[in-house]
């Protein structure tokens, strides 16, 4: 079955940086699960959407962890 061109909307990855970034409506559906910031204690210093694309960027790439591009966090 060939794609539609609404098929294609749908599914586009246009402007993301890697092949395995989450879009804006994917990360909505995964934060909800993330656990919420404390009051307390110290604030969170990386965002979490970084910190779930990198693994997806691990397990879509296969590479290892340490050689992450530079532009994850650390």
């Amino acid at each position: 079955m060939p794609w539609t061109k609404s098929a294609r909307l749908q599914y586009q990855r246009v402007g993301l940086r890697y092949a395995s970034d989450l879009t804006d409506a994917e990360w909505a559906l995964i934060a909800r699960k993330m656990p919420p910031r404390h009051r307390l204690g110290r604030p969170r210093e990386v965002d979490l959407r970084e910190i779930v694309e990198a693994i997806f960027y691990v397990l879509w790439s296969g590479c290892q962890w340490r050689a992450l591009p530079t532009d994850f966090p650390p």
